[in-house]
């Protein structure tokens, strides 16, 4: 649905936010405090204050890539999920994790993803105390292995607990996160590596240790649903994502142009789509999320993966590789009761392409291949595109975020390759 071009910056309680997006909050120095609030005739969309890109971040600080949606006439802690809205079955069968089913309904389909091994850490800052608890109640909501100390645990990366994010926001992105990466590979252990701040010094640091983690672990996947605006020297940190066995994921964003740590040519870069349903709630196909984030990075050459596409990027790295839902109209429930601007969410819709990377990184572990690092999966993607069996090319929908206008056959700035289908070929 057409978006209203209504848009206010509101104070920190969320709930508020929601019951009364026409009121407006004031601005605070800190302004990590205030969120933004898009009225669309669906219902309300909330960009949270940890994912507004801010200028003085560049180079320094990241942000999250998630959107909240409340319906309208809807109240945003729902007790319980109701509405078409993406379960981890559905999501589970819209991309080939079982058995086809027509329509793949979340108002009726039960049957979850199987499979899915060795290990996925989600990098995030901040810490998010009910992560287990939270990640067990959504286990046990949506019929998924249930949450054990042997499949799941917190690391510190500095060594002790970080401090809560005192808006909340960042611990909504966790949450996301982690109930993704279990939704759609069940059998995977999670680690949730938590940066003592989302400074990139911190996060890069927490990087660097969820790598060890994963490769210890015998290998896996590592994925970030955070980034931020290209800045000069960003190859610089490369080495940050770079360990044996593992394949690094990140998100493109929800604004305009290309994000760190996207672009880096040695990360899977993960754009968003819409996923269209009948009234019913009947799957009816995908299409380009308007504004999903990407485009051709002003700082990194073109990778040899790429080469292929020099008539679509020239000289340069191009992103999205592969996307994955991420509208909030069409979005995933996740749990969470960590407080949120003092107002606990419960099951609340969330989107963004924070949704897509622990879910594209989920689908791979779940293939079970493992390669030996991300160069080798992104060949493996590149050489699939055009396989309809294995991805799904999605050729509908404008991207004006990623600067490319439209979706097109094959590749493009708005999906890269398309979605992922199924387990082979990734």
């Amino acid at each position: 649905m057409k978006k209203s071009a209504q848009t206010r910056q509101i104070g920190a309680s969320i709930l508020a936010l929601a019951a009364s997006a026409a009121l407006a909050g004031t601005a605070r120095a800190d302004a990590d405090i205030f969120a933004r609030a898009r009225v669309t005739p669906a219902g309300t969309i909330v960009t949270p204050g940890s994912s507004i890109a801010r200028p003085q971040d560049r180079g320094r600080a990241a942000h999250t890539n998630v959107e909240i949606f409340v319906p309208r006439g809807a109240a945003m802690n729902a007790s319980a999920p109701a509405g078409v809205f993406e379960t981890p079955a559905s999501l589970a069968c819209v991309y080939g994790l079982t058995a086809a089913v027509t329509g793949c309904n979340p108002e009726t389909l039960t049957t979850v993803a199987t499979g899915g091994s060795k290990t996925i850490a989600i990098v995030d800052a901040f810490d998010y105390p009910t992560a287990a608890a939270d990640l067990s109640a959504f286990s046990k909501q949506f019929g998924l292995p249930a949450i054990t100390g042997s499949n799941f645990r917190v690391v510190y990366a500095s060594g002790s607990v970080p401090p809560h994010d005192s808006t909340g926001d960042w611990e909504v992105e966790e949450a996301l996160d982690i109930e993704m990466a279990h939704a759609l590979a069940p059998g995977a252990n999670i680690i949730l590596v938590e940066a003592a701040s989302n400074s990139y010094a911190d996060l890069y640091a927490a990087e660097k240790t969820a790598g060890g983690l994963v490769a210890a672990a015998g290998g896996g996947e590592v994925s970030n649903s955070w980034g931020g605006n290209e800045f000069s020297n960003e190859e610089d940190y490369e080495k940050y994502f770079k360990a044996a066995n593992v394949v690094f994921f990140a998100s493109t964003g929800d604004t305009n142009g290309p994000e760190v740590p996207a672009t880096l040519s040695n990360v899977v870069a993960v754009g968003g789509t819409s996923i269209v349903r009948t009234l019913a709630g009947d799957f009816q196909g995908q299409v380009t999320w308007s504004d999903t984030g990407g485009g051709k990075s002003l700082v990194v050459p073109l990778p040899s993966y790429q080469h292929g596409l020099k008539k679509v990027l020239g000289t340069v790295r191009g992103t999205p590789d592969v996307a994955l839902d991420a509208n909030p109209l069409t979005g995933v429930w996740i749990y969470d009761t960590t407080p949120y601007g003092g107002n606990v969410l419960n099951w609340t819709v969330i989107g963004g392409t924070s949704v897509a990377s622990p879910a594209v990184a989920a689908l791979v572990n779940n293939a079970g291949t493992f390669n030996v690092n991300t160069e080798a999966e992104l060949k493996e993607i590149y050489t699939n595109r055009g396989n309809v069996a294995e991805f799904t090319d999605i050729t509908s929908g404008s991207c004006p975020n990623a600067a490319s206008g439209r979706a097109s056959k094959r590749y493009d700035l708005c999906t890269g390759i398309g979605t992922p289908l199924g387990v082979v070929g990734k």
